[in-house]
């Protein structure tokens, strides 16, 4: 058998080169075997994040997991509340319908049509037009903020004075509404349900099942309970002090008695659908020296700024009155 060449042309070197090139062979080995175990580090990895998740990605995936099925959650949710509002919308539509006789008046629409309109009257101005209009209306709005701001400084210090004759001022709701959904009918102008006509209706009106707990809105004594048969059913008046009363019409059960003591947020009756009603509701007024007030800019104590022009905006919107 003939021997190897490259054997052969190592034995042929001298002793030194011998040893150079024996390194450099050991040398490149080594390297070979370093490339091999990173390869195969590099391959197990690879199967391993394939197969396995590292602690973050599983945490990211549980985390991910949870995210979908909130997201799920809360998707039922809407299409449960949308099926509910659209519910409710057709119901009142038909109320409508069936109290006047007539098409309900559709508010989105027009609301829609008047955006537009601004839409396209903006497009319409010039860069100089439209600067000019932004800063006379930051200027208004700069005024209207200071206006407000020395009105809140002089209620501060009438507060301030009073103390505590604010127990004694109506400052909250006369039923738990929280979502400010109850009120069906505020102070006002509204079309009767029975008499069909034009009249004051010098109060609100709160949307509540029979039973409803009614509060006394601030501190007072009972001046007058009222259950015999008349237009506004079994109702308590309650003297305030300082020329403020608050009258609940169209009780039903009745728990204080006329001379009575109360402090704001005591039970004082249950709601109820006695006198002159449509449905079950609860009538409120507020009177200031014998005048009726709106009864809506006397519930402070519950309300925020957004949560008042929220209510005013419900106000607004033309609903129609129980009584």
């Amino acid at each position: 058998m003939s021997e190897d060449p490259h054997s052969y042309y190592k034995n042929t070197l001298p002793r030194g080169e011998k040893s150079r090139v024996r390194f450099r062979e050991k040398l490149l080995r080594a390297f070979v075997h370093i490339l091999a175990w990173i390869g195969i580090a590099i391959v197990y990895y690879i199967a391993f994040s394939f197969f396995f998740d590292t602690p973050v990605e599983y945490r990211m995936k549980q985390h991910s997991r949870l995210l979908k099925e909130e997201y799920q959650k809360l998707n039922d949710r809407y299409d449960t509340l949308e099926k509910v509002l659209n519910y409710v919308i057709e119901r009142d539509k038909n109320v409508f319908r069936t109290l006047f006789e007539s098409e309900p008046y559709n508010f989105d629409a027009d609301f829609e049509k008047k955006k537009w309109e601004a839409h396209e009257a903006l497009l319409s101005q010039s860069n100089k037009e439209l600067g000019e209009e932004f800063f006379a209306k930051l200027n208004a709005l700069t005024q209207s903020v200071n206006r407000e701001h020395e009105m809140l400084l002089t209620l501060e210090g009438k507060m301030d004075s009073l103390q505590d004759k604010l127990n004694y001022l109506p400052a909250i709701q006369p039923v738990v509404n929280p979502e400010l959904t109850l009120l069906t009918a505020s102070y006002g102008m509204r079309i009767h349900p029975f008499y069909k006509s034009l009249t004051a209706h010098q109060g609100v009106d709160f949307t509540v099942g029979e039973g409803s707990r009614v509060f006394a809105t601030a501190d007072g004594r009972v001046s007058d309970v009222v259950t015999r048969r008349t237009s506004s059913g079994n109702t308590v008046v309650i003297n305030h002090g300082n020329g403020y009363t608050t009258s609940y019409s169209h009780l039903g059960k009745i728990y204080v008695r006329k001379g009575q003591t109360v402090r704001r947020g005591d039970i004082i009756a249950q709601s109820g659908n006695t006198g002159l009603s449509l449905a079950p509701h609860l009538h409120y007024e507020v009177r200031h020296n014998g005048m009726r007030v709106d009864p809506i800019h006397y519930f402070f104590l519950e309300l925020d700024y957004n949560q008042y022009q929220k209510m005013m905006k419900i106000a607004q919107s033309g609903m129609q009155s129980f009584d």
